[in-house]
């Protein structure tokens, strides 16, 4: 049975649905390996100030490092979020939160030692635009004072478009920001209504024509599909103005319906969700019409222009995986500033305290505001390998493995390699004595065989959204 294609009908089906049904089952998103759900809290502020220790005095310390900072504030509560994040209309909470990532930069700059050189800098949240251009322009300020930024570097920031306008855009990109990451989800006004996130398809134009002006590149727009009051017409309509529209880059997730896990999702009606099903068709639908209107199927949720960088990087082997997604940086150190925001120097993770309390709390009293992390195993170290091969580039050569680590690929990964015969037998991969391969179709399931080399994923996997 091949999908349905209503909304482009001369477009090839690429997967039978039935395929997708059978993978329809929770999974991580392996923005990292292993995932935040195995931090631990013996892990702390002085592993990290070690690891930072480490990366100082390495042969490495040259390589440019990526930045990332959490802005956790926003105006209006959005109902399907899962994202850290504080609801207020109080504009000087911003100004307190500024003064704190002063405190920390500075605590951070003092193991990492100052100038270190960074590549690529993202603002995420929350909402990065709650702080105004004044406030954006100091914590610009703050970290090219503490970090030695690299001429030609990336400096992302995700923008809800009900928050800034064409002026808002100019001060952005005075300030060195040169790529966007527009938060769409649907524009289905009573998909919008249901989540609480209004915003006209005609502002979310308006800011695209204005961004391309001011020559922003890579414009990513973020989709959600699987949202309540969403149906099979409801989203082609919605994929018809994201064709129009035409980003750089679309970011398509699925919907993960948590709420005993995120409160704000309780407010969602359970009985307005699409079903699995639907969601399937819609999936399919997306799938085939995105590549019908020319966009290279990146991996998992990711889709980019033939010319975007994502889609040369993915084509030349070079395309890498962190916190906030797909990534044409090489693979390095993540640095990460803000409540709850994740990072990563050399072979161990580390989480900031979850809330505002305590993260000022421990700035405070000097401290450095970690409160959990990871140091990797051994194994761990080598399954983060494989499964950011297959994530990355579709492919794990045996050979490359075992001279890095220095183990006989067949026998340490048996088990692995015996489950995924039943996917071999459904063109998802090609196995061979030497390596394993993603086949095409098997892109768009990627997860899925990456959850095979997943030592700990069998324990978690209902903490996780869906594969499909």
């Amino acid at each position: 049975m091949s999908l349905p294609l209503a909304c482009v009908p001369e477009a090839p089906s690429v997967l039978p649905v039935d395929l997708l049904r059978r993978f329809d089952v929770p999974g991580p998103r392996y923005t990292s390996y292993p995932t935040a759900d195995r931090f631990v809290e013996t892990f702390g502020a002085g592993d990290y100030a070690q690891a930072l220790h480490l990366r100082r005095d390495a042969d490495t310390a040259g390589e440019p490092l990526s930045l990332y900072v959490h802005i956790p504030f926003c105006e209006s509560l959005c109902y399907y979020c899962a994202c850290n994040k504080v609801v207020t209309k109080h504009r000087e909470r911003g100004r307190q939160y500024l003064d704190y990532l002063a405190r920390e930069v500075a605590l951070q700059v003092a193991q990492l030692g100052p100038g270190a050189p960074v590549g690529q800098l993202h603002l995420g949240g929350g909402t990065p635009t709650f702080l105004d251009d004044e406030e954006l322009g100091e914590l610009v300020a703050l970290l090219r004072r503490a970090f030695a930024f690299v001429p030609g570097g990336e400096q992302s920031i995700e923008i809800d478009p009900r928050t800034v306008d064409a002026k808002r855009l100019a001060a952005l990109a005075a300030l060195g920001f040169n790529r966007l990451s527009f938060g769409v989800q649907d524009f289905d006004p009573a998909v919008q209504q249901a989540v609480h996130r209004i915003q006209p398809a005609a502002q979310v134009f308006a800011l695209m024509d204005a961004a391309r002006a001011l020559g922003f590149k890579s414009i990513n727009v973020d989709l959600i599909y699987g949202l309540p009051r969403q149906n099979d017409a409801s989203f082609e309509r919605t994929l018809a103005q994201i064709r129009e529209l035409r980003p750089d880059r679309i970011a398509l997730y699925a919907y993960a319906h948590l709420p005993e896990r995120f409160k704000p999702q309780r407010r969602i009606a359970a009985d307005e969700l699409p079903d699995a099903p639907t969601r399937v068709r819609m999936l399919g639908c997306a799938i085939a019409a995105l590549t019908e209107a020319g966009y290279v199927y990146i991996g998992m949720d990711h889709f980019a222009l033939p010319d975007d960088p994502l889609a040369v990087a993915k084509r030349e082997g070079r395309l890498h995986r962190d916190f906030q997604g797909y990534s044409t940086q090489p693979d390095g150190d993540l640095v990460a500033l803000g409540v709850s925001a994740i990072g990563r120097v050399g072979a161990t993770y580390s989480q900031n305290a979850k809330t505002l309390e305590d993260y000022y709390a421990l700035l405070d009293q000097g401290r450095l505001p970690v409160v959990k992390g990871l140091a990797l195993s051994d194994d761990d170290v080598l399954r983060r390998e494989v499964i950011m091969a297959l994530m990355c580039r579709g492919r794990v050569d045996f050979d490359a493995v075992e001279a890095a680590h220095g183990i006989a690929f067949a026998d340490y990964f048996a088990p692995e390699r015996a489950a995924l015969v039943p996917m071999a037998e459904q063109g998802l991969v090609r196995l061979s004595p030497r390596d394993i391969e993603v086949t095409e179709a098997g892109w768009f399931l990627v997860r899925a065989v990456a959850m095979v080399f997943d030592r700990y994923c069998a324990a978690t996997r209902t903490r996780f959204s869906r594969v499909v």
